[in-house]
C-alpha cells in the first residue's frame, strides 16, 4: 500500500499543459519565504519560432503552494505515464515535475489521461495566480 509523504520544501515544480490552440507552462520557484509562480505562454514570433512570453508572475505564501501541493496528494503522481485513450482522437497533454523535500523528484505526464486531482491542481494553480494579482491592484 502507498504510504503517504508530505512535501515540505521544493525548489522547482514545472508544470507544461497543452492542446490544440494552447501551450501554457507555469514554473514555482522558492523566493523569499514563499513561492514566485510564473505562468507562460507559448506563441510564435515574426520568424515564425516558438518563444516562452512571460503572461504573469506572483508571489504567495509558501504555507499556501505546500498546502495545495499536499492536499491534491501530488506524491502520487510519481511515475504516472498517462497513455491515450484508444479512439479518442485529440485532447489535452502535460508534463509535470517537482524537485521537493530536498532532491526528491517527482515526474508523471499524460495524454487525454490523467493522474487523481491534476484538473484540481491546475484549477488551484490558476486560482493563487488570480487571487495574487487581485492582491496587487
Amino acid at each position: 500500500m502507498f504510504e503517504k509523504k508530505n512535501i515540505a520544501s521544493y525548489e522547482l515544480i514545472f508544470l507544461r499543459f497543452s492542446g490544440m490552440r494552447l501551450t501554457q507552462e507555469y514554473e514555482i520557484i522558492p523566493k523569499d519565504s514563499g513561492a514566485e509562480i510564473s505562468d507562460y505562454r507559448m506563441r510564435i514570433n515574426k520568424a515564425g519560432d516558438w518563444e516562452r512570453v512571460l503572461e504573469r508572475r506572483v508571489y504567495c505564501p509558501e504555507d499556501r503552494m505546500l498546502e495545495l501541493l499536499n492536499r491534491f496528494n501530488i506524491w502520487k503522481w510519481n511515475g504516472f505515464h498517462g497513455k491515450h485513450p484508444h479512439g479518442v482522437l485529440d485532447g489535452e497533454m502535460f508534463s509535470f515535475r517537482a524537485t521537493v523535500n530536498d532532491g526528491e523528484t517527482i515526474h508523471a505526464e499524460g495524454s487525454a489521461n490523467f493522474p487523481k486531482n491534476f484538473h484540481e491542481f491546475h484549477r488551484g494553480i490558476d486560482r493563487l495566480l488570480s487571487e495574487a494579482e487581485e492582491d496587487t491592484e
